[in-house]
């Protein structure tokens, strides 16, 4: 009985979590804004909500070292980048397709890891490697039915996800030495700060945007937050590679918002890709947390 309790006590934020972070898409699709932009603002919300959980732990600044500061500098960069390609592909793709590609991620963080910190891993996680690379390449192969800019589309995602690695490989150390709550800021302040840069080279005006589209963009910043909220909560009572689970959910969630919201039509190249993907990376994590030591 206490561990049915206990069960209920983590499925169902684990269920908001991911209900949060599949209206991240959606609120993307229902923004007129560029990608730029709507990206921007995310992270300048996102940084300004930050400020009452950073002031109380501001003495934790004390602990970042020219090169950790460094660190966060390309860690914001890189987390510019990814939200820049990721906004941007929603514009050019399906909801199904894009987040499904993002689900590769752990994997990309695979092959980063290995090059970078010569992590090490098994033939049997290589075959699971294998198999989502062959569902994704089937999402993109059904794309190829809708219209060029959808597989642009995909390919953006793609980058987005080596670009959301690139972010976490390199404030992977920065993070042991500081709390989530100023990393999280140092990075998202960064990534503003790099976003606002680009948008004025650009000439992309940074206001004169309708009501409505503030409101996108507060919601971008709040509602994905909230995500990210119940999954460090999450982390007082499970792994992280548990979490990590819930990243197949997104898609899934994100997609049938996108059906009932948006009016997205799913081909059944995509459906059979989307499953292809789900699986390898479901079995990828399970031989991940297999390696973990209880």
């Amino acid at each position: 009985m206490q561990e049915v309790q206990s069960n209920k006590k983590i499925g169902i934020p684990l269920v908001v979590s991911i209900i949060a972070i599949s209206f991240s898409a959606i609120f993307v699709k229902w923004s007129d804004a560029p990608a730029t932009i709507s990206s921007m603002y995310r992270m300048w919300f996102a940084s300004i909500l930050l400020l009452p959980f950073v002031w109380k732990r501001r003495k934790e600044f004390l602990l970042i070292s020219k090169r950790d500061f460094y660190l966060l500098l390309f860690s914001g960069l890189f987390l510019a980048l990814h939200f820049a390609l990721w906004f941007g592909s929603l514009q050019l793709t399906t909801v199904a397709s894009s987040t499904i590609i993002l689900t590769l991620q752990p994997i990309v963080a695979l092959i980063g890891g290995f090059f970078i910190y010569k992590e090490r891993t098994t033939i049997s996680a290589l075959l699971t490697v294998g198999i989502a690379v062959i569902g994704a390449v089937m999402v993109g192969w059904g794309d190829f039915g809708l219209s060029r800019e959808a597989v642009l589309g995909d390919i953006l995602s793609f980058l987005s996800v080596i670009a959301v690695v690139g972010y976490l490989l390199i404030g992977q150390n920065v993070v042991r030495k500081v709390s989530h709550w100023i990393y999280s800021f140092c990075v998202f302040l960064f990534a503003s700060i790099t976003l606002t840069i680009y948008n004025l080279i650009a000439g992309i005006s940074l206001s004169g945007y309708e009501s409505r589209e503030w409101g996108i963009f507060l919601l971008l910043a709040v509602v994905p937050t909230i995500s990210h909220v119940i999954n460090n909560w999450l982390l007082n009572f499970v792994n992280t590679t548990t979490i990590s689970m819930s990243i197949l959910g997104e898609p899934v969630g994100a997609t049938a918002l996108a059906v009932l919201l948006l009016g997205e039509r799913i081909s059944g190249m995509q459906i059979a890709g989307g499953a292809v993907v789900l699986i390898g990376v479901f079995f990828f994590l399970v031989q991940q947390k297999k390696r973990i030591p209880v």
